[in-house]
């Protein structure tokens, strides 16, 4: 499956932002969020904002090599609440001004060199989750668009929950020799929502196909993504079929 186009990356971190700003205007900020253990709503906001900053300055600068996450241009979250939401938003406008200003250049992107394209992928996940979070701590139960869930998920098992720059594989621990996990989101066109992973005698392999599985998944796609991604408990909206252990080591392993 491509990744979704960038007008529909940039539709979802505008929104997601959007929303993220609405519930940080006013809130209080020491609200802890139950998905991200360690943080309070304000950590949360900052992490997004600084996100954005970051991979914008990376952009900008055509940079060959990571940027240090903390010293990123108006990375700082303000100390008037006043100025929290505009913020968020003006690091959100900086971000696609840049990926949109750099055409196909190439550039960092978790150890190799990639279009810069890899960026908006990146940010719209990132910040759709994140909204998610901030919406969990509201109370509220959240929901992605499919075709970015879907991209989401995609994201998730081709690529972060594997060896990316050079980390250990996650993939090799959640699943013994010979196992695998079929994931299918029934809510976007077929052939665009389905994927196997495997792990045989060489390690795992990720097709983006149909295939019996030791353990397989089923639901919509926001769902899926939330479930895998550890925001959403599992529940009836999943359907898991075949070793339910199977799909538990997996999200016992794999962590976003």
């Amino acid at each position: 499956m491509s990744p979704i186009p960038p007008e529909s990356c940039y539709a979802e971190i505008t929104g997601s932002t959007e929303t993220l700003a609405g519930l940080v205007d006013g809130a209080d900020l020491t609200t802890p969020v139950p998905t991200c253990p360690e943080w309070t709503l304000r950590q949360l906001a900052t992490h997004v904002g600084r996100a954005h900053c970051w991979a914008a300055e990376i952009v900008r600068t055509r940079s060959a090599e990571s940027i240090p996450f903390r010293s990123v241009p108006d990375g700082r979250f303000p100390d008037d609440p006043a100025e929290h939401a505009g913020w968020l938003r003006a690091g959100t406008a900086r971000l696609i001004a840049a990926i949109g200003a750099a055409g196909d250049d190439r550039v960092w992107a978790f150890g190799e060199q990639r279009p810069v394209a890899f960026w908006a992928r990146r940010m719209a996940h990132e910040t759709a989750v994140h909204r998610a979070d901030a919406e969990i701590a509201a109370g509220r139960r959240p929901v992605i668009v499919a075709d970015v869930a879907a991209d989401g998920i995609d994201e998730w098992l081709t690529v972060l929950s594997g060896p990316v720059g050079g980390e250990p594989d996650l993939r090799r621990d959640a699943l013994a020799e010979g196992q695998s996990l079929h994931v299918h989101a029934a809510d976007v066109p077929e052939g665009a929502g389905e994927w196997l992973v495997s792990r045989g005698p060489a390690g795992i392999t990720v097709r983006r196909a149909h295939g019996k599985a030791s353990a397989a998944l089923r639901g919509g796609a926001s769902d899926l993504l939330l479930v895998l991604l550890r925001r959403l408990p599992e529940d009836p909206a999943v359907e898991v079929v075949g070793d339910p252990s199977v799909f538990s080591r997996w999200l016992a392993v794999t962590q976003f």
